[in-house]
């Protein structure tokens, strides 16, 4: 056999094949949509502890989507309550949301906030029935949430929470986790899957700079430029976002679902 190319090694391997489920099809083994069928919207779900988590996580990848033609929801734990200094918790969250929302039009997102407090999010019964109903009335077809390994609790809360949904709910659809602020804040990240958001890293970066009370600017070249520029390093493009894939869950193929490698 001859010498293959770098790129036909990653044809190969993991990483590829969730690069290349975002365009026309699904996943192998989806329970809800049929994945042979290269029209099918999909119903993308994104959990956020904060405002901005998804944006900053992952927010090529919703673009992607949704220019695509799928339904993107980005599903933040909490508003944002804590997040301003010398503002009250309502002020903040009533800041927090608005930014949010640009956020969201910039990336074609529907909005949903689910009723947890920042800085003070909880595991409980309640809290697991609550992301649990979520799910199960939303139905998505494939799902995104925070990597457990995080030095913020209310991003562990968020991923535990939605892991604990996806196994009560048979684990039907594909489960990928994002990281965020790698090193500060996700650790032992390594990835699975990438995704190319080349082509719309400028509106990830005009979502990102919505949440103007959150000081972006000051950041966001060493916590998000420098990550996705890494990942695109690894993958072998110019940007990507990394993810990892849940051994038990569904493969995807994310470049059927986009049209983007």
């Amino acid at each position: 056999m001859g010498k293959m190319s770098r790129r036909e090694l990653l044809s190969l391997s993991g990483p590829a094949a969730i690069g290349s489920v975002m365009g026309a099809g699904v996943f192998a083994g989806a329970a809800t949509k049929d994945a042979t069928d290269p029209v099918k919207r999909l119903k993308i779900i994104v959990f956020g502890a904060h405002p901005d988590d998804p944006e900053t996580g992952c927010g090529g990848a919703m673009l992607l989507f949704s220019r695509a033609g799928h339904e993107v929801i980005s599903a933040y734990l909490t508003r944002g309550e804590a997040g301003i200094e010398g503002k009250s918790f309502a002020e903040a969250a009533n800041i927090r949301t608005r930014e949010a929302l640009e956020a969201c039009k910039i990336l074609g997102a529907r909005p949903e906030f689910l009723g947890q407090i920042d800085g003070n999010c909880e595991i409980n019964q309640k809290r697991y029935q609550d992301i649990y109903n979520f799910l199960q009335k939303e139905k998505p077809d494939l799902l995104f949430t925070h990597w457990p390994i995080d030095s913020h609790r209310d991003h562990r809360v968020c991923s535990l929470l939605v892991y604990d949904a996806w196994l009560r709910l048979g684990r039907q659809c594909p489960f990928y986790y994002y990281e965020v602020m790698t090193g500060s804040q996700s650790q032992n990240f390594y990835p699975t899957h990438y995704i190319d958001i080349t082509t719309t890293v400028t509106e990830k970066h005009d979502a990102s700079f919505s949440h103007v009370s959150q000081d972006v600017q000051a950041w966001y070249e060493t916590d998000v430029e420098r990550v996705q520029v890494f990942r695109g390093m690894e993958y072998g493009c110019k940007y990507a976002e990394a993810f990892i894939k849940h051994a038990q869950s569904p493969e995807v193929i994310f470049s059927k679902m986009t049209g983007s490698r």
